[in-house]
């Protein structure tokens, strides 16, 4: 299929691409808050922790295998902005296969894993217990939420970002609908959740391989692609390069907050369930500025593939405009509603108002962060991934000297400093960059 998409990146795109992962992202909250729910009711407050600490777990293995979604989609786009059509089959094959691999492997060393995983985690025998019969039930769900993760790869590539929001509706429709029946009406318990969770990401990997097939047969199907071409060295070896550099990437993100989570719990009780609940501004902002970085993965990709450098810097003009404009608009929205949304969270007067003094950092984060955001998705749809590996990692020296330089002068106002100073870091480093990606669009073909 050669490709069709406009030969201009104008709003009109940026916005049509960003908006159905937007309202994908602030779909996933609600499942949460029904997993919450759901479980809360069974008059066991062990049960709530133990789904929480379970499904942190897979969150942050999951995450750590992201490289599945994005490198398929900066690879994809860039095959299908140079009309290569047997790269787009077999770059999709071969992801398929690595995620499939990757699944089966987590089940058979699932003993060691959860092992592992329980020993990072800090919860009571109650709690512990309960969180490793719900591990034991979703794991085997493993291979299934790669899959779906490759799906999604794929379809952002295509710009078919209506078939991702319909997916993860799905997605998360199911999880809730099985969360009522398994623990409301069976009484299943904490096993009731993680089932429910198993079942719900098998249903999607199996509808997100049923929308890619029917793209492929409408597109590409009468491109052959050999198993020669799928196994060829070279791109096998471009394929693990940049998974590699994006799970690099991936791990230093989950450490850097991983290290302001136990920061601040070690400065107590209060500015804990502070920073845990002014996070969630932070979580909520990055909902909508990841769609525009999505966005760019995509846009960017297919600028790479084309050997467009006009399509590049349409690109990072219109998703910078919308972007900047996004994020100014949330902090003036965290501005007015920040005071009203803590006290709804939390009825501590101690922590509404810890909250509310450290609130400022919050509302000044969407504009601090919006430029690493939108950087990310520009590197991840070049793949210039070993530049973005190199300034996460050089980034995450910053934020740590950061750290020890202002945390000891100001507490817990010199822990978000540093968390900020991150945030930009992240942005200076990838634009010291961004030369990388402009040259791509000339000499890659």
């Amino acid at each position: 299929m050669k490709d069709t998409s406009p030969y201009e990146v104008d709003r009109r795109r940026v916005l049509v691409l960003a908006w159905p992962i937007i309202l994908s992202n602030l779909s996933t909250p609600l499942l949460g808050l029904v997993d919450t729910a759901v479980i809360g009711n069974q008059g066991n407050a062990a049960l709530i922790g133990a789904v929480a600490i379970g499904a942190m777990i897979f969150s942050f293995l999951f995450w750590g295998f992201g490289f599945l979604r994005m490198g398929t989609t900066g690879l994809i786009a860039q095959a299908r902005g140079s009309n290569d059509e047997k790269e787009v089959k077999a770059t999709l094959y071969r992801s398929l296969l690595i995620a499939g691999l990757i699944g089966v492997i987590l089940i058979t060393i699932q003993v060691p894993i959860r092992m592992l995983a329980f020993q990072l985690t800090d919860g009571s025998h109650a709690v512990e217990s309960a969180a490793k019969a719900y591990f034991d039930v979703r794991i085997w769900a493993a291979p299934a939420s790669l899959i779906h993760m490759v799906a999604l790869g794929y379809l952002l590539a295509q710009q078919r970002t209506t078939a991702i929001l319909w997916l993860q509706l799905l997605l998360n429709g199911t999880n809730i609908a099985l969360d009522i029946l398994f623990v409301v009406v069976l009484q299943w318990g904490v096993i009731g959740v993680a089932a429910a969770t198993a079942i719900a990401e098998i249903v999607a990997a199996i509808a997100g391989v049923f929308l890619v097939h029917r793209h492929i047969k409408a597109f590409y199907n009468n491109t052959a692609v050999s198993l020669s071409t799928v196994f060829a060295l070279d791109a096998l070896r471009r394929t693990f390069a940049v998974n590699r550099d994006i799970m690099i990437r991936t791990l230093t993100l989950i450490f850097a907050l991983a290290w302001f989570t136990n920061e601040g719990a070690q400065r107590g009780d209060v500015l804990l369930a502070c920073n845990a609940i002014l996070m969630q501004f932070v979580s909520f902002s990055a909902f909508f500025l990841d769609g525009y970085a999505l966005a760019a993965e995509s846009l960017t990709g297919q600028a790479v593939g084309k050997k467009e450098p006009r399509l590049l810097d349409q690109t990072l003009h219109h998703i910078s405009e919308i972007g900047l404009a996004t994020a100014a608009l949330l902090s003036v929205v965290i501005f007015l509603l920040g005071p009203s949304c803590i006290d709804l969270l939390t009825n501590s007067v101690e922590v509404r108002e810890s909250s509310k003094i450290y609130l400022p950092w919050v509302v000044i984060m969407p504009i601090a962060s919006v430029w690493c955001f939108l950087l990310d998705g520009v590197f991840i749809g070049s793949t210039c991934t070993r530049q973005m590996r190199n300034a996460m990692i050089l980034s995450l020296a910053i934020y740590l000297a950061a750290f020890y330089l202002l945390a000891p002068l100001w507490d817990n106002h010199g822990l978000w400093l540093s968390l900020m100073i991150y945030y930009i870091a992240r942005a200076l480093t990838l634009l010291f960059y961004l030369k990388n990606v402009r040259n791509l669009t000339v000499m890659r073909g």
